[in-house]
């Protein structure tokens, strides 16, 4: 790694005064106008260094850095209380590498300050100017109708789980061997078949064939949720104003509570935390208000309540469940005297769900039993062989949704069509690998025998499931290929060289994009290939799951090296460790320097390049405030001149939304740079840089068009979309700079990723691999971490998450218990 140039001056030193060059050349051969004002040009010009790089992080204040409702703020309860969390931001993402504090969970300090994206005012003067410019209708986004999309499969998992409940009667419940084991017992017993026939095995039926999808596909009409009546909202907020809660919280907790939300407040004050940005500490106080002498820490529902937020919090940070042990030791740390308790009237009240799973790799122990339970041991007593197990406590929701996923996943790898079936022969798949190489022949073979297959490789590996797509569609299969973001749809469109084919996940689930669905409600494919699959937490993953018919083919390709989903869950590596069928590992290599920089950070090896393009710089700082001033000249001035890359095609990445270099402290410097304004749109302007984020994990890039009495409009992924006004403070905040987690998936010419000091503690693997691999010709560091970057790259790896998808697939697929 090449010597860093050194500090320049600040605005102000006079130049015989900088330390460092006095003028200097760009790569375009103009001057740098002074020391000072072009001390990231000088760092341009100069021969280029490399940084070392960062993983999972924390905001700078020691907040998680993007929490999954990247208030990064949520906390991690299996961690142990440490630092607060910062108030403010909720734009959706998860807490980088399961990051948190399991003390603070992320909340806003204040109830009356929610958790939104932006500490900016509300929509507030939008009214009288935008009103001349009249109410235009704005069609509903993509993630609202993936949002009714997930309402559906909650339903449909719901009706499954109550068909199991009750009693049933012999036999009625079965189904396929058990069903068919059973009706040949009765056989034998009523003499209908000998007993030598009756238990042969069937011949197979014959598969059938997907019906062909209608000339008009059948698409979801996207619904929104109403919002709470005005009655409603009044009646909760005379409770808030008695419990002397802030009348901001009115609004959600009728939305969140529902219908009595006032009376639900009255008779259980700690309902109150399962509104977003409210504290246990909140709601204790809310508590003590209401009740008075009869609050207690002691009081059964506050246990309840407090067992369902750390739930919640440990979802944010990844996990579809904790250890039993974790949470009880969490609750005693929030000052529950009893936590046995409270779990189990968490329990009991169907608030929560317990699950007993084998451990891995445990041997089987000898348990005794009483003389009526078994045979007998060596001594009169009576032992049994048992696998030790670990007791896990997870919400429904991503219970089901998980076991949803197993579910799906097991059918997909059982079904596939056999030789002699409608679709294409095992000689037509090798036809179509023999005329590619490499590790795209592999992946078409590995598709052409096997109902799931993963993918993993960088950047340039794309191209193998772009082929993939293409030899599918030949083949004469309905083929459809998914990527996590616009953009990532429009660099697989320019892959596969067909736009029809290429989706993103949130429109293909809500049916604005994609072939629709067939009679059956299934999605009209043979083959689905997703891209950007570390990116799908379990809802999104069961989602998809559950849309295939019966034959499909599912490729899930991705980087192993970003950061996992914002949503819980870590599907494409529980997959990938569970050995359940094919993996195909790219031999692709990303190019250039940049490829050469981020794959030794995957291997934890941070190399210097030669970058004599200035592929790859790095600009070392003092401070924070250096850092915001050197970012600023980079963005709007030094990249656009000596690489030609516009400042809006330069995209700022640091660790977390709160510290003195966090993206609010860029945003607000970059703003005043590039399109200033009085922000009288609830901080905002027209031609803001902005991401929208409508629900928790769900991050779309935008402009802002203009405000009005209805809210806030923005082109945000190449269409319209309206922010009504309420909602404006909780889901828009400023773009010019965002955090990894929202940057995965999406890719720009240049970008700038900002390493302040007070980030060094936070930095992983993952991290700083993700950061680094989001620009596509050029990559400057602003580092002011110091040797903190290579050991977080070589050391400092993911947090785990407790999931139970390995262990669901097991006793469903024979290859993932070997």
């Amino acid at each position: 790694m090449s010597e860093a140039p050194p500090a320049p001056a600040e605005p102000g030193d006079s130049p015989s005064t900088a330390a460092g060059p006095g003028t200097v050349e760009d790569a375009d051969g103009t001057t740098a106008e002074g020391t000072a004002e072009n001390a990231a040009a000088a760092a341009l010009s100069e021969t280029p260094s490399v940084p070392a790089g960062p993983d999972t992080v924390e905001d700078a204040d020691g907040t998680p850095a993007e929490g999954a409702a990247e208030s990064a703020e949520a906390t991690d309860p299996t961690e142990g209380p440490s630092a607060a969390a910062e108030p403010g931001a909720q734009d959706g993402t998860a807490t980088e590498g399961t990051a948190g504090s399991a003390e603070a969970a992320g909340l806003p300090e204040e109830p009356s300050e929610p958790a939104g994206p932006g500490e900016e005012e509300g929509v507030g003067g939008a009214a009288a100017e935008g009103a001349a410019e009249g109410a235009e209708a704005v069609a509903l986004s993509e993630t609202e109708a993936e949002i009714a999309a997930q309402r559906e499969l909650r339903e449909r998992i719901e009706q499954r789980k109550a068909s199991k409940e009750g009693p049933i009667e012999a036999g009625t419940k079965l189904s396929g061997t058990a069903a068919d084991l059973l009706a040949a017992v009765r056989a034998v017993e009523s003499g209908e078949k000998p007993v030598a026939g009756a238990f042969r095995e069937p011949e197979p039926a014959p598969r059938r064939p997907t019906p062909p999808p209608a000339r008009e596909p059948v698409r979801p009409r996207p619904s929104t949720e109403a919002a709470p009546a005005e009655e409603s909202v009044a009646a909760v907020r005379a409770v808030l104003a008695e419990g002397g809660a802030p009348e901001t919280l009115a609004a959600p907790t009728a939305a969140t509570l529902g219908e009595g939300a006032d009376d639900q407040l009255r008779a259980d004050p700690w309902q109150l935390l399962r509104v977003g940005g409210v504290r246990p500490e909140q709601a204790d106080g809310f508590a003590r208000a209401l009740l008075g002498p009869d609050c207690g820490p002691g009081d059964e529902r506050r246990g309840r309540a407090i067992t369902v937020w750390l739930l919640e919090q440990a979802a944010v940070a990844g996990h579809t469940a904790l250890d039993a042990a974790a949470l009880t030791a969490a609750l005693g740390q929030r000052a529950v005297p009893d936590p046995d308790a409270a779990v189990h009237s968490a329990l009991a009240e169907g608030d929560a769900l317990v699950f007993q799973d084998a451990l891995e790799g445990a041997e089987t122990v000898p348990v005794q039993r009483s003389d009526d339970e078994g045979g007998q041991g060596p001594e009169g007593g009576q032992k049994e062989q048992e696998r030790p197990v670990r007791v896990l406590i997870g919400l429904e929701r991503y219970a089901m949704a998980e076991e949803s996923l197993a579910d799906g996943l097991a059918r997909i790898i059982n079904s596939l069509p056999k030789e002699g079936g409608p679709g294409p022969r095992d000689t037509d798949w090798e036809a179509a690998a023999g005329e590619a190489s490499g590790s795209t022949a592999e992946l078409i073979r590995a598709v052409g025998g096997h109902g799931l297959v993963l993918h993993s490789g960088g950047e340039a590996a794309r191209a193998e499931p772009a082929a993939l797509v293409a030899a599918a569609a030949a083949l004469g299969l309905r083929v459809c290929a998914a990527a996590h973001s616009a953009d990532g749809r429009r660099r697989l469109a320019q892959a596969t060289g067909t736009h029809e084919a290429a989706v993103t996940v949130a429109g293909l689930l809500s049916g604005a994009q994609g072939p629709g669905r067939d009679a059956d409600g299934a999605l009209a494919l043979d083959l689905l290939v997703v891209l950007d699959a570390p990116q799908l937490d379990v809802e999104s993953a069961a989602m998809l799951v559950e849309s295939l018919p019966d034959g499909a083919r599912l490729v899930l390709s991705g980087d192993p090296g970003v950061l996992w989903s914002a949503g819980p869950g870590r599907v494409f590596a529980d997959l990938v460790a569970a050995r359940c069928c094919p993996h195909v590992v790219s031999r692709t290599p990303d190019p250039g320097p940049l490829g050469e920089l981020t794959s030794g950070i995957g291997v934890g090896e941070l190399n210097a390049v030669e970058a004599p393009g200035k592929e790859v710089v790095l600009v070392p700082v003092r401070d924070a405030a250096e850092a915001i001033h050197r970012t600023v000249q980079l963005v709007a001035d030094s990249v656009p001149r000596a690489i030609g890359v516009p400042a809006e095609q330069t995209q700022v990445i640091t660790p977390g939304h709160g510290g003195a270099a966090g993206t609010r402290a860029l945003n607000a410097a970059l703003k005043e740079r590039l399109n200033p304004g009085p922000g009288r749109f609830g901080g905002f302007d027209p031609g803001d840089r902005v991401a929208h984020v409508p629900a928790a994990g769900r991050t779309t890039l935008g402009r802002v068009v203009r405000a009005d009495a209805e809210g806030l409009h923005l082109e945000s992924d190449g269409g319209p979309v309206l922010v009504r006004r309420e909602r404006v403070e909780r889901e828009v905040r400023h773009a010019w700079a965002l955090t990894a987690h929202q940057a995965a998936g999406l890719r720009w010419p240049a970008v700038v990723v900002v390493l302040p000091g007070d980030a060094a503690q936070t930095l992983t693997r993952p991290w700083v691999y993700t950061a680094f691999t989001r620009g596509e010709r050029h990559l400057s560091v602003v580092q002011g971490v110091e040797q903190a970057l290579p050991r977080a790259v070589a050391e400092r790896l993911w947090k785990d998450r407790t999931t139970r998808l390995r262990t669901l697939l097991r006793p469903q697929v024979p290859s993932a218990a070997s």
